[in-house]
């Protein structure tokens, strides 16, 4: 039965640490030590029920060292089998899958000494308070104990027999951590034991072991405490997708290219001709510089969890303007990083804002295209206003029908640093100016797909523009 529990709790602890679509036998192994922040607990409360029962059976009676450490060794053989076997399921299901990096003995060799660790405590504590409740402080303390100490200060954490969640994949695990934290955990566990087993026993071969164990615990404790040495950052061998656009990833988060290449592709395309036109996407790693080239941009993946691409290419637009201080140009703003996520255009707080979004649907991508090469400078610096977007919804005579009707203003000349379109195509939603010869009129109404703004397809609409009406020659 208790094999059971702690094979259920093992697997279900584990599973939810596992980082979702990284294939790598360090998550694994992350994985597999996360689980004793519940099978830990477990144990500890296992280990004092039976030893309050033993106490109570054995009053009066002289026992043998052997003897009295059989029924803890016992207890810690059947949580180390346990732990061995959610490793195992873990590992099976695997198999079929390549899995970056190595497995790492040291690491699994902690989790079983934090098993032990867990077991003593327990022991001890129900050998010493028979009572019936100790089972369930022993199991609660442990708990407490060992979070307190897992979500402390970065020297606190060392003593627990877990990992800091969730880890970096680049970064990856320290075996020689794991050797330190391993040599403390199994110092103490049997110093604990040993010393319990001298006190009941009175034999001093049991009390000199218990000596020498502390000492080993020391030794443990001393190259916890040391400052490791900075690791030199080690080159990772990416996994790339190399069309339509060159996307790379660590090699345990391949799965996800086809999706994050399919986002940033769509990304790459609007930016064309900007200057934060980009050919390839690369994982870095969140802490640290990341130095970045021309046309390579920098994502941050921390799984593969549903939307991670979505996410990863949020953040990236992003980058692409600051932050507006006012209400008026922080709406302009939201309009165009919509379409650059393929989300639908805000309406806005302001009515200016919903016709700038009317306007802006009613333009084919392609012109919203030209449109952003144009004034890219405008954008990313926080300046975009109404004269960018028609002009904004002030109504105004119309010179050529005689009717009243929404003066479509051309937009302001690009800032230097936007690239303005090379050549004039049909439809395009930015007439030329007017030359000294030809008096300045407003574009004709069907430039934009009418005589009033309509709400068109957020992204990609195709809108037939008709050509405007033929001057007719003086007599």
């Amino acid at each position: 039965m208790t094999v059971a529990v702690l094979l259920v709790l093992g697997l279900v602890t584990a599973w939810s640490v596992l980082i979702p679509g990284v294939n790598a036998w360090e998550n694994i192994v992350a994985a597999v030590i996360g689980s004793l922040r519940l099978t830990g607990p477990v144990a500890a409360a296992f280990a004092a029920w039976v030893a309050v029962r033993r106490r109570k059976a054995s009053r009066g009676r002289a026992l043998p060292t052997w003897r009295v450490l059989k029924a803890p060794l016992a207890i810690t053989v059947v949580a180390v089998g346990s732990f061995g076997v959610t490793l195992a399921v873990l590992a099976a299901q695997s198999v079929l899958t390549e899995q970056a990096g190595r497995l790492l003995p040291s690491g699994l060799a902690m989790g079983m000494a934090g098993l032990a660790l867990y077991v003593a405590i327990g022991w001890v504590l129900g050998w010493a308070l028979p009572w019936a409740l100790t089972p369930i402080v022993a199991g609660v303390g442990c708990y407490a104990l060992f979070t307190w100490l897992s979500d402390g200060s970065s020297w606190a954490e060392r003593f627990a027999p877990a990992t800091r969640e969730p880890y970096d994949v680049f970064d990856g695990l320290s075996g020689t951590a794991f050797a330190d934290q391993t040599l403390w955990l199994l110092g103490v566990s049997a110093a604990l034991l040993l010393g319990w087993a001298a006190a009941v026993t009175r034999k001093p071969l049991a009390l000199a072991a218990a000596l020498i164990a502390v000492l080993t615990a020391a030794t443990g404790v001393a190259r916890l405490v040391t400052p490791a040495p900075p690791r030199s950052a080690q080159p990772v061998a990416y996994s790339c997708q190399e069309w339509p656009i060159e996307v790379c990833v660590h090699p345990g988060m391949r799965t996800g290219l086809t999706e994050l290449s399919a986002t940033f592709t769509k990304i790459a395309s609007r930016l064309a001709g900007t200057p934060a036109a980009f050919t390839r996407v690369e994982q870095r790693p969140r802490e640290g510089r990341n130095v970045t080239s021309g046309g390579v941009v920098p994502v941050h993946l921390d799984d593969l969890a549903a939307g991670f691409a979505d996410e990863a290419a949020s953040e990236f637009v992003e980058t692409l303007a600051r932050r507006c201080p006012g209400t008026s140009a922080g709406g302009y703003r939201e309009i165009v990083m919509a379409w650059l996520r393929g989300q639908p255009l805000p309406g806005g707080p302001l009515p200016e804002h919903q016709y700038a979004a009317a306007w802006f649907s009613g333009l084919t991508e392609f012109q919203r295209r030209d449109w952003l090469r144009m004034f890219f400078t405008d954008f990313s610096s926080c300046s975009l206003t109404s004269s960018h977007f028609g002009g904004g919804p002030a109504a105004q005579a119309d010179p050529w029908r005689g009717t009243p009707g929404p003066r479509q203003s051309y937009p302001v000349n690009p800032t230097p640093g936007g690239t303005p379109p090379t050549a004039t195509l049909p439809g395009a939603p930015f007439p030329p100016r007017p030359t000294a010869a030809q008096p300045e009129r407003p574009a004709h109404p069907s430039a934009f797909g009418g005589s009033s703004p309509q709400p068109g397809p957020a992204v990609g609409g195709q809108h037939r523009v008709p050509p405007p009406p033929p001057e007719q020659d003086a007599p």
